[in-house]
């Protein structure tokens, strides 16, 4: 298996494309997943201030990251992400493609699982077993700590 990242910034959303940009410029330096999660964690905060403090403490070199995101550098890699996306029918955030079949928008590991398992059995690769079940979480006695 294998997870390939393509950028789809969706018009409406006004920090959406600085965001990316700011993510390509991470990328150049090697730092795109520890930029991505930083930005995923902090969602609501994405002024282009924000961007420059979270390559600050994912350890970038400011410089260069200011130079690649004030410049758009990553822009053309990002258009045609955008483009490859509209071509599939990808027109949201977030798309997944398992062997070219589409899951669109957040989904529960199941129908991951579904699918992936589905994949396999077509390819006759054996499914693994599904893992043990988590034991139930034991009630809170009541007693609420008093004597």
């Amino acid at each position: 298996m294998r997870i390939v990242w393509k950028n789809n910034p969706l018009p409406f959303h006004p920090f959406a494309m600085p965001s990316a940009l700011a993510s390509m410029a991470a990328y150049e330096q090697g730092k795109f997943w520890e930029y991505h999660d930083k930005l995923f964690a902090n969602q609501q905060k994405l002024t282009h201030d924000d961007l420059l403090r979270y390559a600050k403490e994912v350890g970038l070199d400011i410089g260069r990251f200011e130079a690649a995101l004030n410049s758009a550098r990553g822009k053309p890699a990002i258009d045609a992400d955008v483009a490859e996306a509209k071509s599939l029918g990808a027109s949201g955030t977030p798309a997944f493609f398992v062997n070219g079949r589409f899951l669109s928008g957040a989904r529960p590991f199941d129908d991951f699982a579904q699918l992936i398992n589905a994949e396999l059995t077509r390819l006759k690769i054996p499914v693994p077993p599904p893992p043990p079940a988590l034991p139930p979480a034991t009630a809170p006695s009541g007693k609420g700590g008093q004597s």
